[in-house]
């Protein structure tokens, strides 16, 4: 019998580093908004993140097996359709009303979409795991909400986000059984970026790009960060692990947002913030806990 490999760092330590990259990239992303329409900051973002994982395939895989063509096609398409419409969504929320805390929070309820849509796929989800999915999100609502939650116009751009993140997750977790890893998050970002482009093009203008100068280091900070780096960890990461699993990792975002806030800005946590970073982090190790009984079926 082969040994099982072992998925730690792809499946756990990836999505980790990827929502601490995430969490602590908002205020980059803020000050981009402030002087960029979303189009542009995903068009650019894009881009060049496109730019450095093509150079990086160019390196890396040259003469290896990278899975045929028409799958490699089809997923970048899957995925990279997947993603435009959902970081534009999330970002025309934002713009359009809907604050960042509440942004995070519908964001994040990919997590209970994630498993509901694998069951279409009859892929069970055991209640350990939806127990720790409430937790999560219960957290997840102490951390970002202060005040009662009422729902606005701009906050179905949100939850359209959420629905289109579940496709794109997914999407790169059939994708990435069949083509390598990397050159699926290049594919990803160039369809992302080319139909940004078409919709900056078509909506905001060219005139609109000359802000880029005021927010030229944060731009480059999430296209490098955020994007390159981050969401090609979630591209490994959704080759490894359980799609459900490793979304609830990817809510850390939040977490991860509020004590960098503390630690880098001396921003103080409410009560209320550390009881919800305390909930998201019981909730999400409560998912990670091996099942045993899966464990011992595995070894016999």
């Amino acid at each position: 019998m082969a040994k099982k490999k072992n998925t730690f760092v792809t499946s756990v330590v990836f999505p980790l580093l990827a929502a601490l990259i995430w969490g602590t990239a908002f205020t980059a992303q803020s000050v981009c908004a402030d002087h960029l329409p979303p189009f542009w900051v995903n068009a650019i973002r894009s881009f060049i993140a496109a730019a450095i994982l093509l150079g990086m395939c160019a390196f890396m895989l040259r003469g290896k097996e990278t899975g045929s063509r028409r799958d490699l096609i089809r997923y970048s398409l899957l995925s990279g359709v997947s993603l435009f419409v959902a970081s534009n969504l999330q970002q025309m929320g934002i713009t359009y009303g809907t604050d960042s805390g509440k942004a995070g929070f519908i964001t994040a309820l990919y997590a209970v979409l994630v498993p509901v849509a694998e069951l279409f796929f009859h892929k069970k989800v055991g209640l350990r795991v939806w127990i720790a999915i409430v937790v999560a999100l219960a957290g997840l609502y102490f951390l970002c909400i202060s005040g009662g939650f009422s729902v606005q116009g701009s906050d179905m751009y949100i939850l359209g986000a959420a629905i289109a993140f579940v496709f794109q997750i997914l999407s790169l977790n059939a994708g990435a059984q069949k083509v390598n890893a990397l050159a699926l998050s290049c594919g990803q970002f160039a369809v992302t970026g080319i139909l940004s482009l078409a919709g900056a093009l078509l909506s905001e203008g060219v005139s609109a790009v000359s802000g880029i100068g005021g927010c030229l280091p944060q731009l480059l900070y999430i296209a490098v960060f955020s994007s390159c780096i981050a969401y090609t960890l979630q591209v490994f990461s959704l080759r490894d692990g359980n799609p459900t699993l490793v979304s609830l990792l990817y809510c850390l975002e939040s977490v991860f947002a509020v004590v960098s806030g503390a630690l880098l800005l001396g921003e103080r946590l409410s009560g209320r913030e550390i009881a919800g970073c305390a909930l998201m982090l019981a909730g999400v190790v409560l998912s990670q806990i091996p099942d045993r009984k899966k464990d011992k079926v595995d070894k016999e």
